[in-house]
């Protein structure tokens, strides 16, 4: 880095840190895909969110340490590749980027179920459309979002995540008095088996998704060694109790797992709850939640892609484009509109998997990351404790493939379909593994762009 690159400023503290990583997790989640898990869990919402929490809880420890020990922006791609092998650091990445690249999809989708629940009317194909062609438009302008609108989507969800758990509670009180407030049956009930509950907690996983993304702001936190691990953890256990607490009272409204329309349960039970006013205004929150969401999937993914055709990883020629007059990674943003056309052809159970599999791919690799860091140091002479650096990795590593396995079958063929692809890319890009892969460069004080290619903004 030439000594006159700008560099990224430490100001973070601990607070706005987790405040980022429930913004980016999008609470308001919970209730845009609560019918496909209570459907798949028989009624018991509630235990799946549990369940995804333990094992959220394990994997949110183990990115905590290797946060402390690798302070960077690579997260599991970094972990893997340096704990592990360069090879098997590629792959995590390119499991991880499955996530990015059909995480907008799966928002629109969400969004155009909802819609199309409220205006039958109109095809849901047209809601869907619509949603890519609009952040893609504005992506490729340039659109930035800044902190404090990010600030003011947040109070909004949590406000009507509020209102949604109150005016439950005052339905069931009015409707079946204070003892119905107290029901197992979201837990638990003659419905509920383990397998279907495991099943759930594999799609329920999709909420938590976002709470590793503070690793992304380890160069501008204070004392990121210290705050982003206490960071990863603090927002998997908040994230967690919203999405336990809103499935169970939920739950209670609407026993059982059967619905008009699973894709869109939660506006029928919001209309239920309190009439068409606190329905509409549902709709408008979670489909401005998805918008806006959506939007900064669509940027971040278009970024990462630009980062890898900057570094070779992806050809340069095409990823590493940006559009002369807007500055903006154009080839990625348009292809991840293109991307999210899959979405006319899957359900929003299917796609919720689908992206789960990336994620619980690199889930598994980072506890792995700790186990495999503790041998090394071990090596060294520098024995760690067994319980934090063995025990817990592996019960992770352990929860993290059971889900997987629990995950839609047609999402388990796509995902290895997808893992097949890179393999072979790898294969292609090291001469059959006789060269290094390339390496991205998420080290602190990397220089944002390569020398000679334009800088994009921000």
């Amino acid at each position: 880095m030439r000594d006159n690159e700008p560099v990224l400023r430490r100001a973070l503290t601990l607070g706005p840190v987790v405040l980022f990583g429930l913004a980016y997790m999008t609470p308001l989640i919970v209730l845009g895909i609560f019918g496909i898990v209570a459907e798949a869990t028989g009624g018991a919402a509630a235990s799946a969110y549990a369940l995804a929490l333990v094992a959220m809880i394990f994997t949110a420890l183990s990115y905590g340490r290797m946060a402390a020990v690798y302070p960077t922006a690579g997260s599991a791609y970094t972990y893997a590749r340096r704990t592990i092998d360069a090879r098997v650091g590629f792959l995590v990445g390119w499991a991880v980027l499955l996530d990015y690249l059909f995480l907008p999809m799966v928002i629109w989708l969400i969004g155009g179920s909802y819609l199309s629940a409220q205006f039958p009317g109109v095809p849901q194909w047209v809601w869907i459309v619509a949603f890519i062609v609009v952040t893609t438009v504005l992506n490729l302008l340039g659109i930035k979002v800044a902190a404090g609108v990010n600030s003011l989507l947040m109070t909004f969800q949590i406000l009507v995540l509020i209102f949604f758990v109150l005016l439950s509670v005052g339905y069931l009180a009015g409707s079946y008095g204070p003892e119905a407030m107290l029901g197992a049956a979201p837990f638990a009930n003659p419905d509920t088996t383990v397998p279907g509950i495991a099943a759930g907690a594999a799609i329920a996983a999709y909420s938590f998704l976002g709470f590793d993304a503070v690793t992304t702001l380890t160069e501008e936190t204070v004392e990121p060694t210290r705050t982003i691990p206490r960071a990863i953890v603090l927002t998997a256990l908040i994230g967690g109790a919203i999405f336990i607490l809103v499935a169970y009272t939920t739950q209670l409204v609407h026993p059982g797992g059967f619905f008009r329309d699973s894709s869109s349960a939660a506006f029928d039970i919001a209309r239920t709850i309190a009439g068409s006013l606190f329905g509409a205004v549902f709709l408008a929150g979670l489909v401005i939640a998805q918008f806006t969401s959506g939007l900064a999937a669509q940027a971040s993914t278009s970024r990462l892609l630009y980062a890898m055709g900057r570094d070779a990883v992806l050809p340069r020629r095409v990823f590493g484009y940006v559009h002369r007059r807007y500055r903006t990674p154009a080839f990625g943003i348009v292809l991840t509109g293109a991307v999210g056309l899959v979405a006319l052809r899957l359900d929003v159970a299917v796609s919720t998997s689908f992206i789960n599999f990336g994620a619980f791919t690199a889930f598994t690799f980072v506890n792995i990351s700790v186990i495999a860091f503790y041998v090394h140091e071990r090596h060294a002479g520098r024995p760690l404790g067994v319980v934090a650096y063995v025990l817990v990795p592996a019960a992770g590593a352990a929860v993290d493939l059971w889900l997987l396995t629990r995950l839609d079958a047609q999402a388990v063929t796509l995902g290895l379909i997808w893992l097949g692809a890179g393999l072979l890319y790898l294969a292609y890009l090291t001469r059959l593994f006789r060269l290094p892969p390339p390496e991205m460069g998420f080290e602190e004080g990397a220089p944002v762009v390569a020398e000679g290619e334009p800088r994009l903004p921000g």
